[in-house]
């Protein structure tokens, strides 16, 4: 008897659900897109609007084989890829590459925002039809996308270098770490004084009190004068405590995650990046072996919703009277109210289960699904416990015409914060509660604190999330691809968490700002993704869409003046050319930044260069070799490329002749090329000279000794307790 197919994304979801559907289905996985642009050409006919030529991916033929098998065998299909604009063109492309098998056929999609029993079974038995209007909105984006990139990158490769690349939103987003980049190295610290004092009575405990007041006036001192002059003024007066005001203070518990918020969370209190965080929410979603059973543990993890089922609230609030008392429960179910413009397609992101508590499935976890799974069901559970309670209290001192102020709270109930053990309630000074008006008070000290104005912070992944999207850039699916892309592109490095704009980064922002500005800004982008909304919600055609904005992209591109652009880019030093005398200058080349004579082409001086810990320049000069040219005779020299290190005429560019810098070793899988340091994106690797005829390619630098206990020809240095050692790739053995 013929079964039913359902398709979906991944392995893992498959092996999920194939528990929850029983012996009737077939499930198979697609593992993500199987048809998309092709990756040699543009795949777009613009003037013939827009038409697009999708083709299928050669990396999955055995899948696609697979899939057109259990297509024609089926009864009915059911395609049930993720929930949201990416899943529903996943759908739509799996019933055009299967046209010829399902036709005649029913075909239904089928939506869940849970894997779980109950959710499959809902949506198998309310099916629907493929979204069009979502399906097109993803087209619009990914078309945009790759006209933005085949038509800009281009001339940033012929203003800075080949290989680079522009992205829609990505470059906004480098803009707005290359401008905060840019404040920071602009900004001039200025010196200020802060005074805080120390005031006790009796057995009371002192508390540190600020100044903040000076005979009515904001206390404010440029300079250490200033300060001195009002401590001699008050020196003599008396200290009284002339007010207290005492408050209530609620703090309200956090709504449950959505994506940017818990991307946030997971960088600021465990120190996951938005790419692991969704890494790893995936996994909790599509499913996690618990006794020998595959379950999903969370919602869907691309989500703008706060929003709550009425179910999820109500188990939530059983569990909080069973677990912590009814004292910790709110009165009524407390939901919260969407931001401006969010998409509420599906529900927040929470348990699946709220009685698989963290600790009840952490020996099913990794330390990660753990600590993250902790972090949302914590959230989650907090949201319908009552507010944390705080009594606070305001002293106001005087001591003649100066005013201090100390501000202190204890709990009265911790409410939520027992559960969400990732608050911080700040509490201040610890304010005796036997203190009262008209207190006259000893001086333990007075303090007057020298300080220096700072420079705005570096955006953290945490806060370039949070920057995104309340500026409209880039959607939940988004932001961990944002942060990945332009740090994979060398345009950014994150260094202790925080984002820094590297040299690439600062010269690409320059060039597109300056003849793109009106294009890659935060209100065009954002304006953008409204359109993409509008045309998921059907309120806009996506062609109209496309011709608007790519209109609007090539009369910006007919403008650009490459050799201006150039000129941009180049940075004037104080360094002085060793062969005219001249200032040397910083260029850009097809191998990255160079010294060459400010003087050039009456001086033809270059040279590569790099910067001492004082940020000065030092020429780096060429290592000249003993062996000669083969094709002129001059003597060879090594330079360093894009790529890593390579050997060069120095007879250039008169002879062009160059060739891989080797380590002196054979390859180990062909035996005839030799093991070459190059450079990616991600690093330093090795390779084979002979590639692509030979692929092989390590992490680790090869050195030519032969290995003591199988005599393997070659070794890797690799670093174990921080030194290094010699390891055999082929047996392990270790020689120091």
């Amino acid at each position: 008897m013929a079964k039913n197919l359902l398709i979906v994304e991944s392995p893992a979801k498959s092996k999920t659900i194939s528990k929850f559907l029983g012996s009737s289905f077939r499930i198979e996985s697609s593992m993500g897109h199987i048809r998309d642009l092709p990756k040699s050409k543009l795949g777009v006919d613009v003037e013939n609007d827009f038409e697009v030529k999708y083709t299928n991916d050669r990396g999955k033929a055995k899948i696609t084989k697979n899939l057109r098998e259990a297509a024609k065998e089926a009864k009915e299909i059911y395609l049930a890829a993720d929930p949201d604009r990416e899943g529903e063109a996943i759908a739509w492309h799996l019933t055009e590459l299967l046209k010829k098998e399902i036709k005649d056929k029913p075909v239904y999609r089928v939506i869940f925002n849970e894997i779980t029993h109950s959710a499959v079974q809902k949506a198998v038995q309310n099916p629907m039809d493929i979204n069009m209007h979502m399906v097109n909105s993803q087209q619009a984006r990914r078309v945009l996308d790759r006209l933005v990139g085949y038509g800009i990158s281009p001339l940033i490769w012929r203003v800075i270098y080949y290989g680079l690349s522009a992205g829609r939103v990505q470059s906004v987003a480098l803009r707005i770490i290359c401008e905060r980049e840019e404040l920071i190295n602009a900004f001039v610290s200025e010196e200020y004084w802060e005074i805080f004092g120390f005031f006790g009575k009796g057995k009371f405990s002192p508390f540190k009190a600020k100044l903040v007041q000076v005979a009515g006036e904001k206390a404010d001192f440029a300079n250490e004068s200033q300060v001195e002059d009002l401590l001699s003024k008050i020196s003599d007066k008396s200290v009284k405590i002339s007010n207290i005001v005492e408050s209530e203070r609620r703090n309200n518990p956090f709504p449950p995650f959505i994506t940017s918020t818990l991307q946030r969370a997971a960088s600021t209190y465990l120190g996951f990046s938005a790419k692991r965080t969704m890494a790893i929410a995936q996994r909790l979603y599509e499913g996690v072996d618990l006794k020998a059973q595959s379950v999903g543990l969370i919602t869907y993890m691309r989500t703008d919703s706060v929003r709550m089922s009425e179910q999820a609230v109500q188990s939530a609030r059983e569990f909080i009277v069973e677990k912590f008392g009814k004292n910790s429960l709110e009165a009524k179910p407390r939901h919260f109210k969407a931001k401006k413009g969010a998409q509420d397609a599906h529900e927040a992101i929470r348990p699946t289960d709220v009685t698989k508590t963290p600790e009840s499935i952490k020996d099913f976890l990794t330390s990660e699904q753990f600590k993250l799974y902790e972090l949302i069901w914590q959230r989650f559970v907090a949201t319908q416990m009552k507010p944390a309670v705080l009594k606070s209290k305001k002293v106001e001192i005087e001591k003649g015409d100066a005013l201090f102020e100390a501000q202190g709270s204890h709990v009265v109930d911790p409410g939520f914060t027992v559960c969400y053990r990732f608050t911080k309630l700040s509490l201040g000074e610890n304010i005796d509660s036997g203190y009262a008006v008209g207190d006259v008070m000893d001086v333990e000290e007075i303090v007057p604190e020298q300080k220096f104005t700072n420079p705005p912070a570096r955006y953290t992944e945490s806060s370039l999330i949070k920057e995104l999207e309340s500026n409209g850039i880039g959607r939940p699916s988004t932001y961990a691809s944002i942060l990945s892309t332009i740090q994979d592109r060398g345009y950014v490095e994150l260094q202790e968490k925080k984002f820094y704009a590297l040299e690439l980064g600062l010269a690409v922002n320059n060039f597109l700002v300056g003849s793109f500005d009106s294009f890659f800004n935060t209100e065009f982008t954002s304006a953008m993704e409204n359109d993409l909304d509008e045309i998921s919600n059907g309120k806009l055609d996506w062609k109209k869409f496309l011709r608007t904005y790519y209109d609007a992209m090539c009369a910006l591109m007919k403008k650009v003046n490459v050799t201006k652009a150039k000129a941009n880019l180049v940075k004037p030093t104080k360094t002085k050319c060793p062969e005219c005398g001249k200032k040397l200058v910083i260029k850009w080349g097809r191998n990255g930044q160079f010294l060459t004579c400010s003087n050039y082409p009456s001086c033809k001086f270059s040279a590569n260069f790099s910067k001492d810990s004082k940020g000065e320049i030092v020429i780096e000069k060429e290592k000249v070799l003993d062996d000669a040219c083969p094709e002129c005779g001059s003597k060879l020299t090594i330079k360093k490329g894009r790529f890593g290190e390579f050997v060069a005429c120095t007879g250039y560019p008169k002879c062009k002749f160059s060739k891989p810098l080797t380590l002196g070793v054979k390859c180990p899988e062909c035996g005839v090329g030799e093991i070459a340091q190059k450079m990616s994106k991600k690093g330093i690797f090795y390779a084979c000279t002979q590639y692509p005829k030979c692929k092989f390619a390590t992490s680790y630098k090869p050195v030519p000794v032969n290995c003591p206990e199988c005599g393997n020809h070659y070794m890797e240095i690799k670093t174990k307790k921080g030194k290094e050692i010699k390891i055999c790739p082929k047996c392990g053995q270790e020689i120091m």
